[in-house]
């Protein structure tokens, strides 16, 4: 699968959760909710894995309008299907959604009227 994208505003940095894998690695994660403006189910959980990519979320604060790049990953454990949202990028704070500056062919004729 491809890497996928979404633009949306920051609505809430929940906190880091930090353990020890099976092998004694330390691990870091943090989520967080990204409001898309969609108008089902607008909201979705994006999960950062990793100190590096925790230290770069808290850059961010809730409000900001973002551009983030995940990834899906799902798993089975006890015969039940578990699905993660895997941020890996977050670009810098975005003006506008993708989007909302569409011009339509009637506005386009009128700004080549010469008169």
């Amino acid at each position: 699968m491809s890497d996928l994208k979404i633009n949306g505003t920051i609505t809430k940095l929940l906190p880091a959760e930090n353990g020890t894998s099976a092998k004694g690695k330390s691990w870091t994660k943090q989520s967080f909710i990204l409001d898309t403006g969609a108008s089902y189910n607008p909201e979705i959980c994006l999960g950062m894995f990793g100190i590096d990519k925790v230290e770069q979320l808290n850059n961010y604060s809730a409000g900001d309008k973002v551009e983030v790049f995940f990834n899906i990953q799902s798993r089975e454990f006890n015969n039940k299907w578990y699905t993660n949202l895997d941020c890996w990028k977050i670009n810098g704070k975005v003006s506008r959604e993708v989007g909302t500056e569409d011009v339509t062919l009637e506005d386009k004729e009128s700004e080549d009227i010469p008169f």
